[in-house]
Formats: structure tokens, C-alpha cells, sequence
């Protein structure tokens, strides 16, 4: 089983930075893709990226955010710049046995519990 915990959720203005950060315990060396996805109210959950053997983003997202690792500490980042109030939601970590990366959500093993993250305009 792995956890997955989120931090760094917070209020930010429009075109501001912040980074979000998923710590992973227990057995971490199955989690061998770590999504983040984001909901907000009212609206189904949303793919945002990927880190795994490679890095992929969400359209709305390229350019903006990044995602890294480091494996030292099990923990994977969010940083998102050039924040838009669009970027307003709770955002959530997620991770797969599998090495094959997928935008579902239903095919994640295991979820964080989420970190809300709200952008002033």
C-alpha cells in the first residue's frame, strides 16, 4: 500500500507561483507513476500531468506547470506559475503500479486526500 499526502495548497493571485508538494510512504517503489489531477467545485476531476519514465502535462497546463521528483525524499512536485483563477481547485496526487502512464483517474491504485489551492483575480 502507499500514502500519498499533500501540501502547499494555499491563496494565491493571479500570476503568482506556488508549489504543491505529494509525500509518498510505504511501499513507494510501486508507485511507479505519480499523476496530479485537480477538481473543482462542480466540475469532474481533471488530469493536470504525469512523472514517470517521462513528464507529460494537460494542454491547459503546458508551459505553466512542472512536475518533478525527488526520490531521495519520495516526494513529487507541483510547481505551477502564472497562476489563473481557472486554476482554482482542490489538487490531488495519485499513483499506479503500472509503468504505463494514463490520464484516468480510475486507473490510479492510490489517491491523496487533496490540497486546496484558490487563485485571486
Amino acid at each position: 500500500q502507499v500514502l500519498l499526502v499533500e501540501s502547499g495548497g494555499g491563496l494565491v493571485q493571479a500570476g503568482g507561483s506556488l508549489r504543491v508538494s505529494c509525500a509518498a510512504s510505504g511501499r513507494t517503489d510501486s508507485a511507479n507513476v505519480v499523476a496530479w489531477f485537480r477538481q473543482a467545485p462542480g466540475k469532474e476531476r481533471e488530469f493536470v500531468g504525469w512523472i514517470g519514465r517521462n513528464t507529460y502535462y494537460a494542454d491547459s497546463v503546458k508551459g505553466r506547470f512542472t512536475i518533478s521528483r525527488d526520490n531521495a525524499k519520495n516526494t513529487v512536485y507541483l510547481q505551477m506559475n502564472s497562476l489563473k483563477p481557472d486554476d482554482t481547485a482542490v489538487y490531488y496526487c495519485a499513483s499506479r503500479r503500472s509503468t504505463i502512464a494514463t490520464k484516468m483517474p480510475t486507473l490510479y491504485d492510490y489517491w491523496g486526500q487533496g490540497t486546496q489551492v484558490t487563485v485571486s483575480s
